[in-house]
C-alpha cells in the first residue's frame, strides 16, 4: 500500500506541474506547428490598412498551415489594449500583427507599459510598409520641403502642422527641431478631421498615409511635397523620397509584421517566416496591398529585427532631442 501511495502522490504531482505550465513553456515543434487554430491580434481598427494586410496574409497562411487563423482587432491608444490582450493570452497559438510603435515609440513615451518591448514582443518577419507623406495645403504654394523650411523662417510661429500618432509624428516633430523651425502642432484625436483641415487652407501641413491625402492632391487641395519611405509609391511615382531630395531625417518606413510571444523558439520563428515569404510570392496580394496604400516587405526575422532596432535607434534620437520624458 504504502507503494502504491508514493505512486499516486508521484502522478499527483506530476498532473499538478503540467496543469501549471504556461503555454509559452511547453515544447513547441517548427515541424509540427499550428496544432489548432491560430489567433492574430491587430492593434488597429477593422477595415484599417493594417487589418485589410493582416487579413490577406492570414487567408493564404491558413491554407499553408492547415488550420484558420482568426484575425481579432483590438484598437486603443498606442495599441495598449491588443498588446496588453496578446501578452495576457500567454499562448502559443496567439500571434500579434502591428508596426514598430509598440518596440520604438511606446517606451518613450509611457512611464509604464503593461508588457516588456523588448521580451514580450518577439520580432518574427515583415509584411507590409505603409507609404507616408508630407503634404502642404494648396493655398501656400508651397511644392517642396525646402520651400517648406524657408517659409517657415520667413514667418515664425506663422506655420500649422498636424500627424498622425506615432511614427509620422515623431518623424516631422524631429525634423522641425533639428531645422530649428517654430512651427506649430495641431492636435487631433481623430485624424479624419486633419484631412479636411489640411485641404481648407485651416492649418498649414498633414504628415499621415498616402492613401487619404491622393484625392486631395488629385483635387488640388493639396499638394503632396515627399514620401518618408525607402522607396517610391507606385501610387504617387512622381513624388521624391526624402533621402532623394537630401533630407534624411525624414526618411522613415511605416513597417508592419508578425510578432510571437515571449520565448517564441528561434527555429518557429523562422519556419513562419519562410512561410510568410512564400505567400508574399503571390503577385495579386502586392497588388491588393498596393490599392490600400502598403507595399509589400518581405524578409528574413533578421531583416525584420534590424528594422526595428535602427527604428529604436531613430526615435530614441527624437525623443533626446525634443527633451520628451514619458
Amino acid at each position: 500500500m504504502a507503494i502504491i501511495r508514493r505512486l499516486l502522490a508521484a502522478a499527483l504531482g506530476a498532473a499538478v506541474v503540467a496543469a501549471s505550465t504556461p503555454a509559452t513553456a511547453q515544447t513547441t515543434s517548427a515541424q509540427s506547428w499550428p496544432h489548432r487554430t491560430v489567433k492574430l491580434i491587430v492593434p488597429f481598427a477593422p477595415g484599417s490598412a493594417a487589418d485589410t494586410t493582416a487579413r490577406l496574409f492570414a487567408e493564404r497562411l491558413s491554407g499553408r498551415w492547415g488550420r484558420s487563423i482568426v484575425v481579432e482587432d483590438r484598437p486603443g491608444p498606442d495599441g495598449l489594449v491588443a498588446l496588453s490582450a496578446f501578452v495576457g493570452a500567454r499562448d502559443d497559438h496567439t500571434l500579434l500583427f502591428a508596426n514598430g510603435g509598440p518596440v520604438t515609440i511606446n517606451p518613450v513615451v509611457h512611464d509604464k507599459l503593461p508588457y516588456d518591448p523588448r521580451r514580450d514582443l518577439v520580432p518574427i518577419v515583415s509584411a507590409s510598409d505603409s507609404y507616408l507623406t508630407v503634404a502642404a495645403n494648396a493655398a501656400l504654394n508651397v511644392g517642396t520641403i525646402d520651400a517648406l523650411v524657408s517659409r517657415a523662417r520667413a514667418e515664425p510661429g506663422g506655420l500649422t502642422w498636424a500627424a498622425t500618432a506615432g511614427l509620422p509624428q515623431f518623424i516631422f516633430a524631429g525634423f522641425v527641431k533639428r531645422a530649428g523651425l517654430d512651427m506649430t502642432q495641431v492636435s487631433y484625436r481623430d485624424f479624419t478631421p486633419a484631412l479636411q483641415d489640411v485641404a481648407e487652407n485651416r492649418i498649414g501641413f498633414a504628415v499621415t498615409a498616402l492613401l487619404p491625402l491622393l484625392p486631395l492632391s488629385q483635387a488640388g487641395k493639396v499638394k503632396l511635397l515627399v514620401i518618408t519611405n525607402r522607396d517610391r509609391s507606385p501610387a504617387a511615382p512622381d513624388l521624391p523620397t526624402a533621402k532623394e531630395i537630401g533630407h534624411p531625417e525624414l526618411a522613415a518606413d511605416g513597417c508592419q509584421g508578425f510578432y510571437g510571444w515571449r520565448d517564441m523558439p528561434q527555429d518557429l520563428r523562422e519556419r513562419i517566416a519562410a512561410d510568410v515569404n512564400a505567400v508574399a510570392a503571390d503577385p495579386a496580394l502586392a497588388a491588393r496591398l498596393a490599392s490600400v496604400g502598403q507595399a509589400l516587405r518581405v524578409g528574413t526575422t533578421g531583416d525584420f529585427v534590424a528594422m526595428i532596432e535602427a527604428q529604436r535607434i531613430q526615435i530614441a534620437a527624437i525623443a533626446k532631442a525634443l527633451a520628451l520624458q514619458p
